[in-house]
């Protein structure tokens, strides 16, 4: 369990340290990488929805008992956030240099899988206790 615990708590801090910063360069991004966003709603939404994923990873590792059916949505994720960029790449659509950091996301959804199969005796032996 400590296992999960730390993978889910690390996970979730550097995500909050990654993602907390790109609220305020929205306009930088456009200039290092153009064109400019022509619907900062979105971009401030994917922000939000990734930067709420953190804070569900801080809560799975509060308690990787309880919150272990949530890992498996945390590898969905993970997987499609990665994936996605993936097949961006393959399309020619993005660079390599935007690719790198979505590849830590495949690395962390592997960790999240082992952490699930590592938490699955425990979880099993709490939940039909007599």
């Amino acid at each position: 369990m400590l296992f999960a615990k730390r993978v889910f708590y690390w996970s979730g801090i550097y995500g909050i340290l990654v993602l907390l910063p790109m609220f305020f360069l929205e306009h930088k991004l456009g200039i290092d990488f153009p064109p400019a966003t022509n619907h900062p709603e979105q971009y401030y939404a994917f922000i939000s929805v990734a930067l709420a994923w953190q804070f569900a990873f801080l809560l799975i590792a509060s308690d990787v008992n309880r919150y272990r059916p949530l890992m498996v949505i945390a590898m969905v994720e993970k997987f499609l956030t990665a994936g996605t960029a993936i097949w961006l790449f393959a399309l020619g659509r993005i660079e390599a240099t935007t690719l790198v950091p979505f590849l830590v996301d495949i690395i962390l959804g592997f960790l999240f899988i082992a952490s699930y199969v590592r938490s699955a005796g425990h979880f099993s032996s709490l939940r039909f206790r007599s």
